[in-house]
């Protein structure tokens, strides 16, 4: 019971800190909207609407924040820089779904590259946070909870423990588990740290990679034209091409080295199926 409160508390602290960034904004820009049915209504007697920072749940809400977010970057670099690091860490630390979106975000506020960067840092850092709480806070809650998926992940990891980093490559690259899940049970399948943290660095540039490099180009399309030129094409053929090599190389691995017997999408396996079709 401890624990849990441990985990509550801090849940809290981190959730009033970030409410506390959003909402103390420096002077931002503010939507105007003027009267067109009245003329002789000036710009000063125009109503205005100020802008709040929200995390995006769909593409549109994404556009916004990133007009809003690179008006700020350009008077307040540093308090974006935090804000957007901040914002990401919570999201993965915590485990909340919607990682993509904020890596997006950070193609269109950084660029590709630079954004490239700022994503594998900031997930691979939140996961390893993510390690870290579930290890001091939840292990014995995550077995009792989830008992036939650890189990398996468990008598996988001992019969792969000889090629342990690329098994874990290979689950990020493909991902039979989804990632939050891999986060917090690392730590109850005994995966050395410094493992964990290289397997999160490496496996997961091809899924940054996409999202923020479709952040980028989103942030560049200003009409339909724009989707179909030479230049988006050809952005576009890279991602693909960077995205499917590596896998492509660990996928002709794993064949060769690593016991995947069982291992189905979203971590279930085989007999759990069959019993479920009796």
């Amino acid at each position: 019971m401890r624990s849990i409160w441990g985990l509550i508390a801090l849940v809290a602290t981190a959730t009033f800190y970030l409410y506390l960034l959003s909402a103390f904004l420096p002077p931002g820009p503010r939507a105007v909207r003027v009267h067109d049915a009245e003329p002789e209504h000036t710009a000063d007697e125009s109503e205005e609407e100020v802008l709040r920072l929200k995390f995006p749940s769909d593409l549109e809400e994404l556009r916004e924040l990133a007009e809003l977010l690179k008006f700020y970057k350009t008077e307040h670099t540093g308090y974006v820089f935090i804000l957007f690091c901040s914002a990401y860490l919570y999201k993965q630390s915590f485990a909340i779904p919607g990682s993509s979106f904020l890596n997006m975000l950070s193609g269109a506020l950084f660029g590709p590259w630079h954004g490239l960067l700022i994503a594998c840092t900031l997930t691979t850092v939140g996961s390893t946070n993510c390690y870290l709480l579930s290890r001091t806070f939840g292990k014995r809650h995550i077995i009792r909870i989830f008992p036939e998926k650890v189990a398996m992940l468990q008598r996988m990891v001992e019969e792969n423990k000889s090629s342990l980093f690329f098994f874990l490559l290979f689950l990020r690259f493909f991902p039979m588990t989804p990632n939050w899940f891999l986060n917090i049970t690392s730590p109850i399948l005994n995966i050395p740290i410094p493992i964990f943290f290289f397997s999160i660095l490496i496996g997961l540039i091809p899924y940054n990679f996409i999202c923020v490099h479709t952040g980028a180009i989103l942030s560049e399309i200003q009409s339909l034209d724009d989707i179909f030129s030479w230049g988006t094409l050809l952005q576009l053929l890279l991602i693909a091409c960077v995205a499917l090599l590596p896998g492509a190389l660990i996928r002709r691995y794993s064949q060769a080295h690593l016991k995947l017997d069982g291992l189905e999408p979203n971590g279930h396996q085989k007999v759990l199926n069959d019993r479920k079709t009796r």
